[in-house]
């Protein structure tokens, strides 16, 4: 054999020997981490690591959405949905947050797999009618993006005791306190958090829809 061919031939062995190690191996890391406090520290998991059962999960709710419908957490089994809390008479961060969730809508209008879901933190205010009305003005699409009301205990417990969107700023709130942030979350089809994203920042929510797509893949 040519001493040429050499490294070609060896390196050829060592990528087909790698590859079949790999594509025999159930056991891969997924390409997202877990997160279940405030801090958002990452923790990684195999497909088929046992703890995944016992971790974290957004909890079971029922709230109301912009059409009068009941929304539960069993309408967003098997799906991946984005998060987040805003309110209709906010004049500041709120606007920029849907602008950027539109983005989201945009982007996954085709895709039944992919969910938005928004928590009014003043639902004594924003009543079904009012959430309609904002809805429309928006162009949002109701069967791909809820915009909820209900029980304000329930709504702000939620944010900070389930997805964590206030907690990471490292403030000390009452259950009471108001509930304002600008964070997106994301999560899986099995209820776990798997991000969370800047809602008012371009770039974020750019690496928010290519995370969506690789959950995506992960279920595949």
């Amino acid at each position: 054999m040519n001493k040429t061919i050499y490294p070609i031939f060896f390196s050829f062995l060592f990528c087909f020997f790698t590859a079949c190690q790999n594509s025999s191996n159930p056991k891969s890391e997924l390409a997202l981490p877990f997160y279940n406090e405030a801090t958002f520290t990452p923790k990684w998991f195999n497909q088929d690591d046992e703890a995944l059962h016992q971790f974290h999960k957004i909890s079971d709710f029922s709230l109301t959405n912009q059409e009068g419908k009941q929304v539960t957490s069993n309408d967003f089994k098997d799906k991946i949905y984005v998060t987040d809390f805003f309110f209709t008479t906010c004049p500041g961060i709120c606007p920029k947050m849907m602008t950027n969730m539109m983005i989201l809508q945009d982007a996954f209008i085709e895709d039944d797999e992919v969910m938005l879901l928004s928590h009014s933190v003043t639902p004594k205010r924003d009543s079904v009618p009012v959430l309609k009305a904002y809805a429309e003005n928006k162009g949002i699409i109701s069967d791909k993006w809820h915009l909820v009301t209900g029980v304000q205990e329930e709504i702000y417990k939620l944010g900070r005791h389930d997805y964590f969107v206030e907690e990471n700023l490292g403030l000390e709130k009452e259950d009471d306190d108001f509930l304002h942030t600008e964070n997106f979350v994301l999560i899986d089809k099995n209820r776990h958090i798997r991000g969370i994203y800047n809602g008012l920042n371009k770039t974020a929510i750019n690496q928010l829809i290519a995370d969506i797509k690789t959950l995506k893949k992960e279920s595949l």
